[in-house]
């Protein structure tokens, strides 16, 4: 009980960024609150300036989701791209594998995380977006590209 209660702790507090959302489609008509939709949002890298990546998920309407009490669906796409000059001489010190996104996708027990990976020997960042929960997660995963150093 107490190690679910620091994991729940550990979940509310960590944040490393924020996303920017770009912007959103209905795809399920709700009678009572807001329609199901799926949000494209933004972030960046905060160790790796000049990487972009795009989430795309699934947000749960009606009246718990007006309320934020809904439990999102565990389906979610990632795109990162290279948007700027990346210092390739810092690539050696990332943590690998580091969390760089992580947002609530439910009231408290479930998150939508991305952790970036470093490959060495194929000069890329590797990025993975998945859906946990404190006691059961989602296999439901997607995984995106960014060469470095590559001309």
């Amino acid at each position: 009980m107490h190690r679910t209660f620091l994991a729940v702790l550990a979940l509310l507090v960590a944040n490393p960024v924020a996303a920017e959302e770009i912007g959103s489609v209905g795809y399920r008509f709700k009678w009572l609150g807001p329609n199901d939709k799926i949000t494209v949002e933004a972030f960046d890298d905060p160790d790796v300036a000049g990487v972009t990546c795009y989430i795309s998920r699934a947000r749960t309407g009606g009246i718990k989701g007006a309320f934020g009490l809904a439990d999102d669906p565990p389906y979610a796409s990632i795109s990162c791209h290279q948007t700027g000059a990346i210092d390739t001489s810092k690539m050696a010190s990332l943590k690998s594998p580091q969390e760089v996104f992580s947002e609530r996708s439910s009231l408290i027990f479930k998150t939508t995380q991305v952790v970036r990976f470093w490959d060495p020997k194929r000069n890329a960042l590797v990025y993975l977006t998945y859906t946990d929960r404190v006691i059961d997660g989602s296999p439901q995963n997607s995984v995106s590209v960014v060469p470095v150093g590559i001309r």
